[in-house]
């Protein structure tokens, strides 16, 4: 075969197989680690860095300030790209929330849970309207702010529409955008997948999380047994079609999270999987 011929039909099969020479960089949710952070912050840092993470998600200081923390995340040799902080402190305490995310150096600040006691669409239409707020505050100071669906945003109306829906539809993308964490989704009844080319551009980060085969779905409680987390590639999770939306979305970081009772465990076999084919 001519030489220039065979090089146009190797780039063709590469444009049409884009995740064959993709290359994703995985960070870490650090309550993947909790229990050891619980017991000394430090080691848990450590544990995180030999891991092979050098991009972290936060949830907590653990009893230091976020001055304090940033400094030993920066000596873990470690960044912090991402902090959770909970929603009732939004709407009591938003420059304290504004003044950690910048000392910790992260880009963008989520909320994981809304209180969930009957998240119906009237809840929907309350909560993207605080999005809207304090999204526009937090650009107005440089930082981003997404929402991360635990399931029970997904419950379906008469119409077969969602509260996730009216999130998406009521809140402005320039302020709010979203978390995916491919787990609850699955465990809500979505597809990820789905979720992803729906809503382009709206989701910026994602939660890398596999659930059990066999493992009911369509609930809408937000929780699981921790028995349902698997290690990545070994459960109902259709990996290769969701980092191609992702990819084609606009993910910016790829955060494993891992909620079973071994993370130390499990943790090292997910990467393995994801090492082996992105």
């Amino acid at each position: 075969m001519n030489p220039n011929r065979l090089l146009l039909l190797v780039l063709g099969l590469i444009a049409l197989c884009p995740l064959a020479s993709a290359h994703l960089e995985f960070g870490i949710q650090l309550w993947s680690l909790r229990k050891t952070f619980e017991k000394d912050p430090q080691e848990g840092l450590k544990l995180t860095r030999s891991l092979g993470f050098t991009t972290v998600e936060t949830h907590s200081t653990y009893g230091q300030t976020a001055s304090e923390f940033a400094k030993a995340i920066d000596a873990a040799g470690l960044k912090a790209v991402s902090a959770h902080f909970p929603y009732d402190r939004f709407s009591k305490d938003l420059p304290g929330i504004i003044n950690d995310a910048k000392a910790l150096g992260v880009k963008w600040v989520c909320i994981a849970w809304v209180p969930n006691t009957g998240f119906d669409v009237p809840m929907a239409k309350k909560v993207a309207a605080e999005f809207n707020s304090w999204g526009g505050a937090l650009r107005k100071e440089g930082l981003r702010f997404a929402y991360h669906p635990h399931g029970y945003e997904f419950k379906p109306e008469a119409d077969g529409s969602t509260p996730f829906d009216v999130i998406v539809n009521e809140t402005r993308a320039e302020d709010v955008s979203f978390e995916l964490d491919v787990f609850w989704a699955q465990h809500g009844g979505q597809d990820p997948t789905a979720l992803l080319k729906k809503y382009p551009n709206r989701f910026k980060l994602m939660h890398v999380k596999d659930i059990r085969k066999g493992a009911p779905t369509g609930i809408y409680t937000g929780h699981a047994p921790a028995s349902d987390n698997v290690p990545v590639g070994q459960g109902q999770i259709a990996w290769e079609a969701v980092f191609a939306a992702g990819q084609a979305a606009g993910i910016e970081y790829y955060l494993i999270e891992d909620e079973s009772e071994d993370p130390a465990v499990n943790i090292p076999e997910s990467m393995r999987f994801l090492d082996r084919h992105w």
